[in-house]
C-alpha cells in the first residue's frame, strides 16, 4: 500500500515516483488553491491584473509568507518562474568586462554553465572552474579548493547550495563570507534548497540567491524567487522592461512597491497564480509537520544509498553531512547508455528516476518525498540489482 501521504498528491499511482528533485510534485490542496487563483483571474481579469487594487497586493502577501520561511525581508525578493530565470537576470546584469573572471565549480547545473558561458563570451570575461574534492568529506577542503582559484580578476563567485547532478549540500557559508571580504560578488543557485534545508538568507549574506518553490517547497510549477541584498539591487536590470520599471532606482516603484520589486513583478499581462499559491504550500507543510516527514525521507535516502553502495562496491560521492537530506546520487555500473537505463527502469519496473553520466560516473539520482516509503526504495534496489545482475538485495 502507498504511504498515506500519497493520497494528498496527484501522482500516477501506477508509477513509483523517485524524481521529486527534478520538478517537484504539488499536493492536491495546494494545486486547488492555484486553480482558484486562476479562476479568479478569468472571472475579472481587469480587476485582478490591476497592480494596485489587484495582484500587486496579493503578490506582496505571498512574498511576506515566503520571506518568513527563508529568513529574508519581503522587499528583498521578487517572484519569478524558475531559478534559471532568476540567475539569468543576475548574470546578464552584472558589470563584467574583458579579463574579469567568474569562479564556479565542476558541480553546477548545466543550464547555468551555459548561462555564464554566454555572458562571458559577450563581455570578454572568463569562466574559471574549481574542481571539488571527491568524496566530499571536509568543509575546509571545499573552501580551500575554491579559494585556490581566486585571483585579483575574480569578480563573481557562483555556487550551488545543493548540486543538481551530484546531490551534494555544499558548505557555502564560509566561502561566501570570504568572497565578500575580497569584494567578490556572490551568486548562489538555491534551486533545490527551499523546503529541503533550513534557510536564513540574512545570515548567509550572499549578494544574490535564487530558489525554486515548485521543488521541495511543493508549490505549483512556475513559482520561484530571486533574492538580492538591499545594497546590490541597483545592479540588477529586468530581462523585460515594462510598466514597473523606473529610471531612478533609489525612488519607490510606480505601483507602490520598491523600484526593485515593481521592475520585476509588474511586467504586463501574465498569470501569477503559481506564486500566489506559495503561502498554501507553506501552510500544507506546517499542517502535516513536514520537518518530521523530511526526517523520515532522509532515513529512506540514507538506507538506499548504503544498500546500493554495498551491492555495487561504489562508494557515495560525499559523507552524509554533505549530501542533500532527501536526495542522493547513487553510483551504478556504467554499462550501456544512461538513457536506456532510465527507460528500462520506467518501462519494465514502473520507476520514474533520472539516470545520467557525470564526470565519468553513472548516476541514478534518487529523491524521497512524503509520498514515498520503504517499499519504493526496495523496488528501486531490486530493479537495479536485476538490471546489473547484482547479488540479491537485502
Amino acid at each position: 500500500m502507498p504511504h498515506p501521504l500519497h493520497g494528498h498528491f496527484l501522482l500516477d499511482p501506477a508509477v513509483t515516483f523517485l524524481n521529486h528533485g527534478s520538478f517537484g510534485a504539488c499536493p492536491r490542496p495546494v494545486f486547488e488553491e492555484y486553480q482558484a487563483w486562476q479562476l479568479r483571474l478569468e472571472r475579472q481579469p481587469v480587476a485582478f491584473l490591476d497592480p494596485v487594487r489587484g495582484y500587486g497586493r496579493w503578490l506582496a502577501e505571498a512574498r511576506e509568507a515566503l520571506a518568513a520561511e527563508i529568513g529574508a525581508e519581503a522587499d528583498d525578493l521578487v517572484g519569478v518562474t524558475n531559478a534559471t530565470v532568476a540567475l539569468n537576470i543576475v548574470a546578464r546584469s552584472l558589470p563584467l568586462g574583458p579579463g574579469d573572471e567568474i569562479l564556479t565549480t565542476d558541480h553546477e547545473y548545466a543550464a547555468l554553465d551555459k548561462t555564464w558561458a554566454f555572458v562571458a563570451a559577450r563581455r570578454g570575461a572568463r569562466v574559471v572552474v574549481a574542481p571539488l574534492p571527491l568524496p566530499l568529506r571536509s568543509e575546509e577542503a571545499f573552501t580551500e579548493a575554491i579559494e585556490a582559484r581566486m585571483t585579483s580578476r575574480t569578480r563573481v563567485l557562483f555556487l550551488s547550495h545543493i548540486t543538481s547532478a551530484t546531490a551534494l549540500r555544499l558548505p557555502i557559508e564560509r566561502i561566501v563570507a570570504r568572497a565578500r571580504e575580497r569584494g567578490i560578488l556572490t551568486v548562489v543557485d538555491g534551486a533545490h534548497a527551499p523546503g529541503h534545508i533550513p534557510l536564513d538568507l540574512r545570515a548567509l549574506g550572499a549578494d544574490f540567491y535564487a530558489g525554486n518553490c515548485h521543488k521541495w517547497l511543493m508549490a505549483p510549477k512556475g513559482s520561484a524567487f530571486l533574492h538580492a541584498r538591499r545594497d546590490r539591487q541597483a545592479l540588477l536590470s529586468p530581462l523585460v522592461v515594462s510598466h514597473g520599471w523606473t529610471a531612478d532606482r533609489a525612488e519607490p516603484g510606480p505601483f507602490g512597491g520598491t523600484a526593485f520589486v515593481d521592475s520585476f513583478e509588474m511586467q504586463g499581462t501574465r498569470d501569477p497564480a503559481a506564486f500566489l499559491a506559495v503561502p498554501a504550500a507553506i501552510r500544507f507543510r506546517r499542517e502535516h509537520d513536514w520537518d518530521r516527514v523530511a526526517e523520515r525521507c532522509r532515513t529512506l535516502v540514507d538506507g538506499v544509498e548504503a544498500r546500493m553502495a554495498e551491492l555495487t562496491g561504489l562508494s557515495p560521492l560525499s559523507g552524509p553531512e554533505f549530501r542533500a537530506p532527501q536526495m542522493a546520487a547513487l553510483r551504478v555500473p556504467a554499462r550501456g547508455e544512461a538513457r536506456d537505463l532510465q527507460a528500462r527502469l520506467l518501462e519494465q519496473h514502473g520507476i520514474e528516476i533520472p539516470c545520467y553520466d557525470w564526470a565519468g560516473h553513472r548516476i541514478v539520482r534518487v529523491s524521497a518525498q512524503g509520498y514515498n516509503d520503504r517499499d519504493d526504495m526496495d523496488r528501486l534496489v531490486a530493479a537495479l540489482a536485476d538490471i546489473f545482475a547484482l547479488p540479491a538485495a537485502a
